[in-house]
């Protein structure tokens, strides 16, 4: 039997153990137009984070597709919310659920919210070289439940493409679309009533609906909502008992109310 390693439960550095980095790419001077996703967000209400997007990409002036799923479940109490170029993104959203995953068979017990606020932390650092030439860059909004305080709440967090983490007290969001909706959650907060943190299921959903309607009417690369043509957002809850999806059915449901 192999002596047991200090490093058991780390998936990174079993990775690099084998030479196998995650996100190991060879940069073109002849590369295509990047494909791009935005716009995501996520904020606090009453029971818990909603945290959403809409499902455009672009490449360039180009749509590419009004079908991307950018906010993904990374395991049971986490989520992460994708802006920047989807390849990249999707690529660390897999090796964190590996990581996760891998941690939790190990160890026998859940990796903490720090150190999976850190793990993504690590991958943006190690995506460094794509972020400096521009290609790559990934700017992830990420929610988990800290599991330490009773009862267990979700946390948002967000970052640079450079990998600086900051906790959100209320809200984030990310992509080209983020500065309308930041300003909207902003004076919501300060101003709206209800204030996000007081918003029940219902008014959150609808909230969020609303917030990338209106960034889709200053931001061409935001796909918006559309329910005409059964265009919907992608979004999903995080309590502290873990992850709901709001099923478009549903989201149209409550536009209608």
């Amino acid at each position: 039997m192999s002596d047991p390693s200090p490093l058991a439960g780390d998936f990174f550095s079993l990775l690099a153990r084998h030479h196998a980095s995650p996100l190991r790419t060879a940069v073109s001077p002849d590369a295509p137009v990047q494909t791009q996703a935005t716009t995501v967000f996520a904020f606090h209400f009453a029971d818990g984070v909603l945290m959403g997007g809409d499902r455009r990409a672009t490449a360039g002036n180009v749509i590419v597709t009004d079908c991307v799923d950018k906010v993904l479940e990374l395991d049971a109490r986490s989520l992460l919310a994708i802006a920047g170029v989807p390849a990249t993104a999707f690529e660390m959203a897999r090796v964190l659920q590996t990581s996760f995953e891998y941690y939790r068979r190990s160890q026998l017990q859940s990796l903490s919210l720090p150190a999976k606020v850190r793990a993504l932390a690590r991958l943006l650092r190690e995506n460094l070289p794509m972020t400096m030439q521009g290609i790559g860059v990934v700017m992830p909004v990420f929610a988990g439940v800290d599991q330490t305080v009773s009862p267990p709440a979700p946390q948002i967090y967000f970052y640079d493409p450079l990998g600086a983490q900051f906790h959100a007290v209320g809200y984030a969001a990310s992509g080209s679309g983020a500065g309308t909706i930041r300003s909207i959650l902003s004076f919501q907060d300060r101003y709206g009533q209800p204030r996000p943190t007081r918003m029940n299921l219902q008014q959150a959903v609808q909230f969020a609906l609303r917030l990338l309607m209106i960034a889709s009417e200053f931001d061409s690369a935001t796909g918006g909502v559309n329910p005409d043509a059964h265009t919907f957002a992608t979004i999903k809850v995080l309590r502290g008992s873990g992850v709901e999806t709001v099923a478009a059915e549903k989201q149209a449901e409550l536009l209608k109310s």
